[in-house]
């Protein structure tokens, strides 16, 4: 049996507001029709269009202190990401790797660079010392796992790279099995897909399903790899600069 395989990948080289009319019908108590006419006529005080105008400049300057909120919330992002894709299986090879295969296509079509393809057994250890290895390189900013996360007894990839995260990413698992129950209902709680950070690397660890891996890496890790990988890092890029 086959405990392990790699690939290096890398290649050198350069509307209206709602109305508030009552009903004809409705008494409020409130003015006449005349007084609110007579009202109605009166000019509008200096007072009144200066505060009116102050409004205006708030909100005008609520806006634009959002957008600068905004900006510098994703100050660190990073544009380009290496990753680091592992299979695990203790059936198939890289040549017969659809979800793999899957990972890559989605996540080097932005500019991103597959740095390597590992395919492992299910093996805790063998998998755990996998993952821990790509986190430390300095080629690598994102981590995507495949197989290993179902209830079946070989199915240990969760508990091996669990220690290994300083921070969990719990929003993943819950977004991934909302979007999942519409293509496979409740049987989405079989699934255990997990996300965290370790070593300030965010790593995804998705089912063995190229339908699973598919909707997770379009739909959820390619927005927001980059985002996290660099707030996870932020610290650390700012010591360096």
């Amino acid at each position: 049996m086959v405990d392990y395989q790699s690939r290096d990948t890398r290649i050198d080289g350069d509307g209206e507001a709602a109305s508030d009319e009552q009903s004809p019908d409705q008494d409020d108590g409130g003015e006449s029709d005349h007084d609110a006419g007579e009202r109605a006529q009166q000019p509008e005080s200096h007072e009144e269009r200066a505060h009116d105008h102050g409004t205006s400049d708030e909100r005008a300057h609520d806006h634009g202190a959002h957008e600068e909120h905004g900006h510098e919330h994703h100050a660190h992002d990073k544009t380009e990401l290496g990753v680091g894709v592992v299979t695990i299986t203790s059936t198939r090879s890289l040549d017969d790797d659809p979800s793999g295969d899957a990972i890559e296509e989605i996540l080097e079509s932005p500019g991103n660079t597959i740095v390597t393809r590992e395919l492992v057994r299910d093996s805790r250890d063998v998998i755990q010392s996998t993952v821990d290895n790509l986190v430390q390189r300095d080629d690598v900013d994102l981590v995507v796992t495949t197989g290993g996360t179902g209830v079946s007894p070989d199915d240990v990839t969760v508990e091996a790279v669990r220690p290994l995260f300083e921070k969990d990413l719990p929003g993943f698992g819950e977004v991934f099995r909302a979007e999942s129950y519409d293509e496979i209902g409740t049987k989405v709680v079989g699934t255990r897909a997990t996300a965290g950070i370790a070593n300030g690397v965010p790593v995804f660890v998705l089912p063995g399903s190229k339908n699973a891996v598919t909707l997770a890496t379009a739909e959820i890790i390619l927005p927001e790899a980059g985002h996290l990988a660099g707030l996870a890092t932020r610290d650390r890029n700012e010591d360096e600069e």
